[in-house]
């Protein structure tokens, strides 16, 4: 071993820096000072000042988000449907069968049970906000449907132009987070509609950018993460993370030997009135967007390549000093563009240190 203090696994470097990275291990002559070593690193650089960003820009599709498949739940002919693109809210009507329509209501918990006089729970609490917000009211809004709460589906029936039964039908419902807004439609007037089959799809209403990502930057999106899309006229338009979703694809029966591969899809939203405008014009274009998950401004960066792992533990710097080398423990920090953050004793900016030729 030479006098810099290499120690080799194979004639091989063995050890990885945050998975971007290979470097050489060494160790100290000494547990508390640094070997020197005469015979000097094959090349230098210097520690340089500056900011780094932890950031990724991927293409995506600008749209209004992933779609969800809305499926009748009764039997019936299908006789009104809305046209693409168009928004539907709250108590408005998403089809009709047999005349009578299919309503959206606000709600996390799906329809599963008509609701009547003396049924109680969550999906009660839930009927009984909307109908509340919808200006139909007289009764407290609890967890019972009670005699008060039927008189107020019955006032909601009769302007649907339904039996005014005070009953609500699970069929006759859907339950969405939000407005939607009609993406595709499936189904055709005239046609015999069958529990469970597909009648359309919708979205959401607010212009979004939806991208796929690689699993190992997930660390770059969390729901609530803001990030900037270029839209296809070259403005930049803030948006913001509302969705998070792991995709698995390539393992299906088609295909058994095929590799499974796992995708984030990630819906940002555009905010901002105007930037919003502007989205609008571009549905289903491509767009780039910028994600990041941190800066550090003003800090002291090497190459990552000038690390080196140290053999008691952590990483180090090869300091060049005086026509001698010597190594120094440092800290690390943010990795980004081929550069890392770092400091340690006697590690300042115009510091000289080794590195890979």
């Amino acid at each position: 071993m030479s006098g810099r203090g290499r120690v080799v696994a194979g004639g091989l470097v063995v050890a990885a820096v945050a998975g971007v990275v290979a470097v050489a291990v060494v160790t100290r002559d000494d547990g508390a000072s640094a070997a020197e070593d005469s015979s000097g690193p094959p090349a230098t650089t210097e520690v340089t000042r500056g900011t780094l960003t932890d950031s990724a820009t991927e293409g995506g599709t600008l749209g209004y988000g992933v779609e969800r498949t809305v499926t009748g739940q009764l039997a019936g002919t299908v006789t009104w449907l809305p046209a693409e693109g168009t928004v539907v809210r709250r108590g408005g009507t998403l089809y009709a069968v047999d005349a009578d329509p299919v309503a959206l209501l606000y709600g996390e918990v799906p329809a599963w049970r008509d609701l009547s006089p003396g049924a109680e729970g969550r999906d009660v609490l839930q009927l009984e906000r909307n109908l509340w917000q919808l200006g139909y009211r007289g009764f407290e809004v609890d967890r019972e449907f009670t005699s008060y709460t039927a008189l107020a589906v019955e006032d909601w029936q009769e302007e649907l132009g339904v039996d005014e039964t005070g009953v609500l039908e699970r069929s006759r419902v859907v339950y969405l987070d939000d407005a939607a807004r009609i993406a595709t439609v499936s189904a055709t007037p005239g046609d015999v509609l069958t529990p469970g089959a597909s009648v359309l799809t919708v979205t959401g209403t607010v212009p979004s950018a939806t991208v796929e990502l690689d699993p190992s930057d997930r660390r770059l999106v969390e729901v609530g993460t803001e990030a900037e899309a270029t839209l296809p006229d070259g403005s930049t338009a803030r948006v913001e993370v509302v969705e998070v979703s792991t995709e698995v694809s390539g393992s299906g029966t088609d295909e058994p030997e095929a590799e499974a591969t796992t995708t984030l899809v990630v819906v940002a939203e555009v905010r901002g009135r105007e930037a919003r405008a502007r989205a609008r014009e571009y549905d289903a274009a491509a767009v780039d967007v910028t994600f990041t998950a941190g800066r550090r401004r003003n800090v002291l960066t090497v190459p990552v390549a000038a690390l080196v792992a140290l053999g008691e533990g952590g990483f180090g710097l090869e300091v060049v000093q005086d026509g001698a080398t010597h190594y120094v423990a440092v800290d690390v920090g943010l990795f980004s563009g081929g550069r890392v953050e770092v400091s340690g004793d006697g590690i300042t900016e115009g510091t000289v240190v080794g590195v890979p030729a």
